[in-house]
């Protein structure tokens, strides 16, 4: 379980001091909850996330633990280490919005057709209840050739999870080589 503290202090000097000390901060927040300031040591944040299998982990900060699921992130524009991360705490019986990752199976035909696969959204928004989100949305290109692409309205329904993004919206698609 990530290992998190609370901090007093949310101003510019105080998140400088965190940084060079080797902390992420980081803002948590929920429905009818109030905002936590935290921080985590910078190389457990990134094990705990890579290493995850749920879209939502657990975190303790003094004590206190909490399911949370990772909302957005800022990193530096120049050396891509992190500054900033949003969680969310994933409350029981409450919907919201939550941000699954895309997993392309199989192989398409059209990689035999001098194409690539494009990914266009590594994440698909979805609003629904934590229990009903899944940790993965797999679709299978086995069928794919060069031009082909999966529409968000192409992805598979699934029960009580609404899709929230344009219904036009390519996911992935096969696209020529040059």
């Amino acid at each position: 379980m990530l290992q998190g503290i609370i901090r007093e202090s949310s101003g510019k000097k105080s998140t400088k001091a965190f940084r060079r000390d080797g902390y992420l901060v980081a803002n948590i927040y929920g429905k009818g909850l109030e905002n936590i300031n935290a921080a985590f040591k910078m190389n457990e944040y990134i094990r705990t996330v890579k290493n995850k299998d749920t879209l939502a982990f657990p975190v303790n900060l003094d004590g206190k633990e909490l399911q949370v699921v990772v909302q957005s992130y800022e990193s530096h524009a120049v050396t891509g280490n992190l500054l900033h991360v949003d969680l969310m705490v994933a409350q029981e019986n409450v919907e919201t919005h939550y941000h699954v990752p895309v997993s392309a199976l199989g192989t398409p035909i059209g990689l035999k057709n001098k194409g690539l696969l494009n990914i266009a959204k590594s994440r698909v928004r979805v609003k629904a209840e934590i229990k009903n989100v899944p940790n993965v949305l797999n679709i299978n290109v086995d069928s794919l050739d060069v031009g082909d692409s999966v529409l968000i309205r192409d992805l598979e329904k699934i029960a009580n999870v609404t899709f929230t993004d344009s219904d036009r919206e390519s996911v992935l698609s096969i696209i020529k080589a040059k």
